[in-house]
């Protein structure tokens, strides 16, 4: 192995569902995974997100334990127990005394918001926003489709089509927005079995129906405030609730995308070296 996985820190900011998929499956490898996410974060799909650590101290994905630390000292001291720190830091400013081998913005924002190639020596965006070879050094590719978890060395990845996946034939109608701004009251939470038509919450009164038939695989927070078109939550139509406790194949394939682009870098730069 070229890179001593053992001896260097990957940070990955953001801790919703793809950024825990890219975690998931780099811890898995044998690396040292630190997490940074904001205060209040909005995701949808809690089951199989680090980032509930934030909410509740601890957490776990699909058997992998993550807990919500203070400060870098503390981060360090439980990665040594096999535990994924997450630590909330919303403008990455314990990335300098972090001091990351490697960096993953994987926030999903649809553009750079403070990630560069002089934070890490290998810096990754994922998503739209990034351009490699310019702000970051690899970008993976978000889009479903052929290129899902495509390493780009140059240029950028495709624009956001605001069209979620195909799923038995359903799209938008998946998809749970808010109609209105306010603070949600949530009536059917991840994992319930739901019929077309059924209330699921209230925001200031009003009331979120489902479109289609299945199961809800994400629902955001009960009482968080939010906002118009905002995305609440999303229906799986093919109703198996085993699913809401699985990373998705997008977040796999993506962090299956990372952990090759990891690798492909460090061999390069090594081979270059030599040469």
């Amino acid at each position: 192995m070229i890179l001593d996985i053992q001896n260097h820190i990957i940070v990955i900011r953001g801790a919703g569902d793809i950024g825990s998929g890219i975690g998931y499956r780099l811890f898995r490898c044998g690396f040292k995974v630190i997490f940074l996410e904001i205060r209040n974060p909005s995701n949808v799909r809690r089951k199989v997100s680090f980032s509930e650590a934030v909410y509740d101290g601890e957490t776990k994905v699909e058997g992998i334990k993550a807990r919500c630390v203070s400060n870098v000292k503390e981060a360090f001291k439980i990665l040594d127990e096999g535990i994924i720190p997450v630590i909330i830091d919303p403008i990455g400013e314990t990335i300098i005394d972090i001091k990351p081998y490697v960096l993953i913005d994987s926030i999903i924002n649809k553009k750079n918001i403070g990630t560069y190639v002089n934070m890490a020596d290998l810096v990754i965006g994922v998503g739209p926003g990034f351009i490699a070879g310019e702000d970051v050094d690899i970008v993976i590719e978000s889009n479903r489709g052929q290129n899902l978890g495509k390493i780009i060395t140059n240029g950028q990845a495709e624009p956001n089509t605001g069209i979620p996946g195909n799923v038995k034939g359903y799209t938008i109608e998946r998809v749970l927005r808010a109609n209105k701004d306010g603070q949600i009251e949530v009536l059917k939470d991840i994992g319930s079995l739901v019929k077309k038509g059924e209330i699921l919450a209230y925001i200031g009164g009003e009331i979120v129906k489902a479109e289609i038939d299945g199961v809800i695989r994400g629902m955001i927070k009960n009482g968080y405030y939010v906002k118009k078109g905002m995305k609440i939550g999303d229906i799986d139509p093919r109703g198996d609730r085993s699913y809401c406790y699985k990373i998705s194949d997008k977040a796999m394939a993506i962090g299956g995308g990372v952990l090759e682009g990891i690798l492909y870098y460090f061999n390069e730069k090594v081979e270059n070296d030599i040469v």
